[in-house]
């Protein structure tokens, strides 16, 4: 049986990850383990949210971080290992993990995750998909590269699977840069596309996907508002130039197209207004 982990904190840009796991949850969902949160949450820095009614507290939002059993429409079982991303003793929340791998008899683990690139919303969504085997990574990664990345406590735990010889794999969609603060379904649904085709499992997309078009044309339109175009345009130019081999990466070095420095300094004033516009 897999086990899918997509864990909200870091790699859950344009919530991802969280939208991917709220598709994946049942409602006849069986709690396998939960884990003990107080030595892992940060509450000062996520802090859950309380109801003050009249004259007192109530409905109180406990998070919470748990490996639950479901089955997809077809009849077909996995586990689901979904919550906040521990903020604090990420060893031993490997190694709890990686003990209820072993207990639940899991023979694949696949995460869920997002991270913003430069790259524009108006083409496809780009997968890197990695594992702890050559030979467990079955598609091609368009963007190829050896880079020094902040960890996480996902990239961790698939880390120290691969030291114990355990099968794990991870899907991490491309994001756009300007989206990585608001839930953008796309991504979610790329994510969700690549995990039934490698587990071949029939989960049920259709609200996920209602949402879709909605949501294209909110981001399509604050991006006329804030005078967004000249930097989707760059962001067209350089993607396109990278998908047909005439740039390395997504950083593009022709002459004939925004510099990535040109290209950061113009999205970091998009964001900016962005954030304002939120925040008012």
């Amino acid at each position: 049986m897999p086990l899918i982990v997509s864990l909200d904190g870091f790699l859950n840009a344009g919530s991802a990850a969280q939208l991917a796991s709220e598709q994946l949850r049942t409602e006849d969902a069986e709690v396998m383990h939960e884990f003990d949160l107080d030595s892992f949450y940060d509450y000062r820095a996520r802090r859950p949210a309380i109801t003050f009614r009249r004259d007192h507290y109530c409905d109180y939002t406990e998070p919470v971080l748990q490996i639950t059993k479901h089955k997809d429409v077809a009849g077909r079982p996995y586990l689901l290992l979904a919550g906040p991303e521990p903020d604090f003793g990420w060893e031993s929340f490997a190694i709890e993990t990686i003990d209820m791998i072993e207990e639940l008899n899991v023979n694949l683990t696949v995460s869920l995750g997002g991270i913003p690139m430069g790259v524009p919303h108006t083409r496809p969504a780009l997968l890197t998909m990695h594992g702890t085997r050559k030979d467990l990574v079955d598609r091609k990664n368009f963007w190829n590269a050896e880079v020094t990345v902040p960890a996480s406590a996902q990239s961790l735990l698939e880390y120290r699977m691969g030291q114990h010889g355990l099968d794990a794999i991870g899907y991490v969609v491309h994001v756009p840069h300007y989206l990585a603060q608001i839930e953008y379904p796309t991504a979610s649904l790329a994510l969700l596309d690549a995990l039934s085709v490698r587990l071949g499992l029939s989960i049920d997309v259709e609200e996920l996907r209602a949402r879709q078009p909605d949501s294209i044309v909110e981001i399509e339109q604050q991006i006329i508002d804030q005078e967004g175009e000249s930097v989707l345009a760059g962001l067209e130019q350089q993607y396109d130039a990278f998908s047909r081999g005439a740039a390395d990466s997504l950083l593009a070095d022709d002459d004939s197209l925004p510099t990535g420095d040109e290209l950061a300094d113009q999205l970091e004033q998009f964001l900016a207004r962005q954030r304002k516009d939120e925040s008012n």
